[in-house]
């Protein structure tokens, strides 16, 4: 049963500056001495979390989608973030997953943030995406989703939940509570990568980023709150024998999402 060894980066965001947060990430990545299977980078990482995709978005043949591929192609590691993305005349905050082999995944964020208004510029997604690497089942969220466990339910055995956010320190307490919740409640490791910096709305970023094994225990240190990388080695040895041992999922409720 093969370990997954993940990179967090947790950095500032610089706004709607693309080609500035790709060279910044470049650097960060570049930095990264160990062997990694996988990198997550924050949601909106090449713009800070804006209500404005007009100015800012690209499509799925865009500059940040190649550099994403030259990334994992040159590095034989994958890497994952949220972008703005323009498609069939809609904008979206799409999670992009791209495999060392160039392949792409995608998911778009489901629950939009009524509170900033993004479901007005924004189209949700519709589809639970789970993506299978490394003999890993991955399932993506994006900053807002955390607030729903329905969605989140762990029904398809995946082996890691991964959030990437713009999370504001103003509520970095329902961050850390939630992310904890939702390893202990679906058996799962959960990693969250959160920004740091202040955007031009002034809201602070502290970061938090984090990762929990399947009982809920902190295996990376808590409450960073400077830019920062960290690799984090996942068991799925850890997975397989707490569900054998622990087999709540056995006895979750079952149910259909109807929209």
């Amino acid at each position: 049963m093969q370990d997954l060894k993940v990179a967090t980066i947790q950095s500032n965001i610089f706004w709607h500056k693309v080609e500035e947060n790709r060279s910044h990430f470049t650097s960060l990545i570049n930095q990264i001495k160990e062997k990694v299977d996988l990198v997550v980078l924050p949601e909106m990482f090449t713009t800070g979390f804006t209500m404005k995709p007009e100015e800012v978005a690209e499509d799925m043949a865009g500059e940040t989608i190649k550099w994403m591929q030259n990334i994992a192609a040159d590095n034989g590691f994958a890497i994952c973030g949220s972008i703005v993305v323009e498609e069939d005349n809609k904008y979206y905050n799409r999670f992009i997953f791209v495999f060392p082999s160039r392949e792409i995944k995608t998911y778009n964020k489901r629950h939009l943030f009524s509170l900033a208004g993004e479901e007005k510029v924004y189209s949700a997604g519709k589809e639970k995406v789970i993506i299978e690497y490394n003999g890993w089942r991955i399932c993506p969220q994006v900053c807002y989703d955390l607030r729903f466990p329905v969605f989140a339910r762990n029904v398809e055995a995946y082996d890691l939940l991964l959030y990437v956010a713009n999370w504001p320190k103003k509520r970095i307490l329902a961050w850390d509570t939630l992310l904890q919740a939702r390893a202990i409640e679906n058996l799962s490791y959960v990693i969250g990568v959160n920004r740091v910096g202040v955007d031009p709305n002034k809201f602070e970023y502290n970061g938090h980023s984090i990762a929990y094994n399947t009982l809920g225990a902190a295996i990376i240190p808590l409450n960073q709150e400077n830019e920062i990388t960290t690799v984090v080695t996942l068991s799925k040895k850890h997975i397989s024998e707490t569900r054998k041992r622990l087999n709540f999922l056995n006895d979750c409720d079952s149910f259909k999402l109807l929209h």
